[in-house]
């Protein structure tokens, strides 16, 4: 592992270095269709090896955290852009991330969590082991659905996260999460996001997660910690802003009977509402959000709103091109990716960020990821 990480430092330092992870694929003709797939990788790996070398992302025993705005939808869109890129495998970056999650996971009793309460406040450390449990599983199975077959690794993360499932009380089947009041991922909401994303792990993975994808959530067959996981989803579903409720959507794909019909198309017909003139959603308008600084929220489309929205109506709706506003939200993703970096636009709900400062882009890396994960979806 410290091997990885350091020669991912010394990638820092190269500017060819990015260029190299995607050269396979610049004389394919599709990376050239409509948006720069080429840039979008870039970004991206360029990101992760950020966070690889930041001091606030090392961890003990010589890794890295793994971060719901940076790494998760890093390791849940760059896959998809391989084959259009003709990469003949996991760029430099991906292999360094994917290196510190199975350390962590295969030492996973002798970890250290990310935050713990010493530091951080009563409940961190079982908020931040719940936490990281279910996103070795969501990175994980991302992986293990492009390659087509189950890992051991995936299995172990699996197993990891489903002991740590709430199976009593008001949330069973969810996890405590981690809460640092920061929304989306670290925030009071955030733990329905992130059970909905865990089924949807569920449902992409291959082999024992995966086989009862498509499954209805009362269907005796299914494995009962799915089953309890899915009983959250549905019974919580009302009380979610309307963000949870995309990611709920897009996991109702996989298994039918987590939203109602009627709750799918309220959940559409408000959504089609909010889509602003250029196409595009802005963050703002998928919930109520405390912000800590007295600076308004953005209220202009966004890459992370449009590209989940997006995502989600083509995972959960037939013939989702034919669909106007499926269409414009595309339209938009096309025509608002940064041409000199690749990446796509969104804000913090939290505070006005400096884009320059350390903690500026994380919000694009997200949209970038789930802009990516959009536009990939249609082909």
């Amino acid at each position: 592992m410290a091997s990885l990480v350091a020669a991912t430092l010394v990638l820092i330092l190269s500017v060819a270095s990015a260029d190299s992870v995607v050269a396979a694929g610049k004389d394919n003709p599709a990376a050239k269709a409509q948006w720069d797939r080429r840039a979008a990788a870039r970004y991206l790996d360029g990101r992760q090896i950020w966070w690889q070398g930041w001091d606030h992302a090392k961890r003990d025993h010589g890794t890295i955290c793994v971060s719901c705005h940076t790494v998760v939808p890093y390791a849940m869109a760059r896959p998809v852009l391989r084959g259009e890129l003709g990469e003949q495998g996991p760029s430099a970056a991906e292999q360094v991330m994917l290196a510190n999650i199975e350390k962590r996971v295969r030492e996973w009793d002798q970890m250290e969590p990310f935050y713990n309460d010493a530091t951080s406040g009563a409940g961190k450390s079982v908020e931040s082991r719940n936490a990281e449990s279910v996103l070795n599983s969501i990175i994980l199975a991302s992986y293990d659905a492009h390659a087509g077959k189950p890992s051991e690794i995936a299995r172990m993360a699996f197993a990891n996260a489903w002991a740590l499932q709430s199976k009593t009380g008001l949330d069973a089947g969810a996890w405590v999460w981690q809460n640092f009041n920061y929304a989306p991922w670290e925030g009071p909401t955030s733990q329905y996001y992130f059970a909905a994303q865990m089924a949807i792990a569920a449902g992409v993975e291959p082999g024992r997660n995966g086989k009862e994808a498509g499954l209805a959530i009362d269907d005796p067959n299914l494995d009962p910690n799915l089953k309890l996981l899915l009983g959250y989803l549905r019974s919580h579903y009302e009380a979610q802003p309307l963000l949870n409720k995309v990611v709920a959507l897009w996991a109702g794909h996989y298994f039918p009977g987590v939203l109602t019909l009627a709750q799918q198309n309220k959940l559409i017909e408000d959504l089609n509402r909010l889509q602003h003139e250029d196409g595009g959603w802005s963050l703002t308008d998928l919930g109520t959000w405390e912000r800590r600084d007295i600076t308004p929220l953005e209220t202009r489309s966004d890459g992370f709103a449009t590209g989940l929205i997006v995502l989600a109506m083509e995972k959960s709706t037939a013939n989702a091109d034919n669909i106007p506003q499926v269409t414009k939200g595309i339209a938009w993703l096309v025509a608002n990716q940064d041409k000199k970096t690749g990446a796509w636009p969104a804000w913090s709900l939290n505070k006005n960020r400096d884009p320059a400062s350390d903690a500026g882009p994380f919000m694009s890396d997200a949209a970038t990821g789930y802009a990516v994960m959009a536009l990939e979806a249609r082909r």
